[in-house]
């Protein structure tokens, strides 16, 4: 009789280590799990500040302006493009028209004249 009594204290003294062990470790995790969460909210507000930050950066006015400031480029023009055939052989640039002077002065004399 006292060797049963003598196993089941031990039975109920281990349960019990053992109840206090799990309840430490749940502790612990759950301590885990709140730090874990106060970071996923700190890095979702992180990100959309960033989205944010990302979408002022990208507007078309900004990159043109960095386009031609920092990397010295230029908008493109029927006069400065080239086109290339699939065989390899260059289209030539297409060159504008020189600019027609306007009627002037010169001009109206010989409408006169005709008249």
């Amino acid at each position: 009789m006292a060797r049963l009594n003598l196993l089941l204290m031990l039975a109920v003294v281990a349960s019990a280590l053992y109840l206090v062990h799990t309840q430490y470790l749940s502790r612990q995790l759950y301590t885990e799990l709140d730090r874990s969460q106060q970071e996923a909210r700190r890095l979702e507000l992180d990100r959309d500040r960033l989205q944010v930050e990302k979408r002022a950066q990208a507007t078309p006015l900004r990159v043109e302006k960095l386009a031609k400031e920092q990397l010295q480029m230029r908008t493109t023009t029927p006069a400065i493009t080239q086109y290339v055939r699939p065989d390899g052989s260059v289209i030539p640039a297409v060159v504008a028209p020189p600019p027609v002077p306007p009627a002037g002065p010169a001009t109206k004399p010989a409408a006169r004249a005709q008249r």
